[in-house]
């Protein structure tokens, strides 16, 4: 399992921690994520309001190493996201242009910060952790991530954080669902960084 590794948040005030997720975190993942599924909804964003994302989808994500939890310095689980690996078939029709057409990429998937740790920017410290992150790997040279089109809090988000909006994607999550879709190229590194490593 992955180690805890200590995150410094972007003020410096406060600490986050990330582990991956195993089998018997199941039950807190969908947890978290109905609270990010009732949070979309209170805002009347018709995002994550159907079958997506389903127990099954997070079961897979946890077998395949790619589901993370996110945990507070007070070591209370505050949220979770996914981390996956090509070939993503979620952008098989992508209505746009990748800056950059490679099988070197991943994809930043299911992001939710549980209501009740919102507002202490830990949303964008993990987006900062996982770009950092991933500019310390040699080996991935693009970062891919997509939202509702209709919520605009997340793409405010994905945008200052960096990424660039590449095309659209029509009816892949639900029919008549657009979402936009957004790419980072990151810039390589050393490798030294260990905080998806076991």
């Amino acid at each position: 399992m992955l180690n805890y590794v200590l995150l410094k948040m972007l003020r410096g005030e406060m600490k986050m921690k990330i582990s991956k997720a195993t089998p018997k975190d199941l039950d807190q993942l969908m947890t978290i994520l109905e609270d990010g599924r009732n949070q979309l909804a209170e805002q009347g964003i018709d995002q994550w309001q159907g079958d997506y994302p389903n127990r099954q989808h997070i079961k897979e994500d946890i077998d395949n190493g790619f589901a993370y939890l996110v945990h507070s310095d007070d070591e209370q689980t505050i949220g979770a996201f996914s981390v996956v690996t090509p070939p993503d078939h979620s952008y098989d029709e992508l209505d746009g242009h990748w800056l950059l057409d490679t099988q070197k990429y991943r994809t930043i998937h299911r992001v939710a910060i549980h209501s009740n740790h919102a507002g202490h920017g830990y949303a964008s410290q993990l987006f900062e952790s996982v770009i950092d992150y991933f500019q310390d790997v040699p080996e991935v040279e693009s970062l891919r991530i997509d939202t509702h089109e209709d919520n605009k809090a997340m793409q405010h988000l994905i945008t200052k954080h960096g990424f660039t909006r590449v095309g659209t994607l029509h009816g892949v999550y639900r029919p008549n669902e657009e979402s936009y879709v957004y790419e980072m190229l990151t810039q390589g590194g050393d490798g030294k960084n260990t905080m998806f490593k076991d």
